[in-house]
């Protein structure tokens, strides 16, 4: 099984290394498996979680290592499930967030600067 790094969200680079899919082929099939839902940022990258990351390894094995059609790994995947906690929306879309976070930023550069 591919090691997933233990991250919130990644980036389709960094899914592409996990995954060795490269990112055309990630987006290709964003648009045929809809269960693959990668949010966008505030800078328009994708952002895909986790279980985003396991159906995509899932995908890969049953294309081409199970030689299913696309056809045939859409209706697999129907019956693929993942228990994976809930995660949160990525919050990075509205400027009030982005504000709370620079502050908090600035409190932490502040708590180095004092523990330097």
């Amino acid at each position: 099984m591919t090691q997933i790094p233990d991250k919130l969200y990644y980036k389709i680079g960094e899914v592409a290394g996990i995954t060795k899919v490269k990112p055309y082929v990630l987006r290709y099939w964003e648009s045929e498996f809809k269960i693959i839902s990668p949010k966008k940022s505030a800078s328009r990258q994708r952002v895909y979680t986790k279980k985003d990351v396991i159906l995509i390894i899932e995908i890969k094995r049953l294309l081409q290592k199970e030689k299913y059609t696309l056809e045939g790994a859409r209706k697999k995947m129907k019956e693929f499930r993942i228990e994976t906690p809930k995660q949160l929306d990525f919050p990075f879309t509205e400027e009030k967030y982005r504000v709370i976070l620079k502050d908090i930023k600035k409190e932490l550069n502040l708590i180095k600067d004092i523990l330097s």
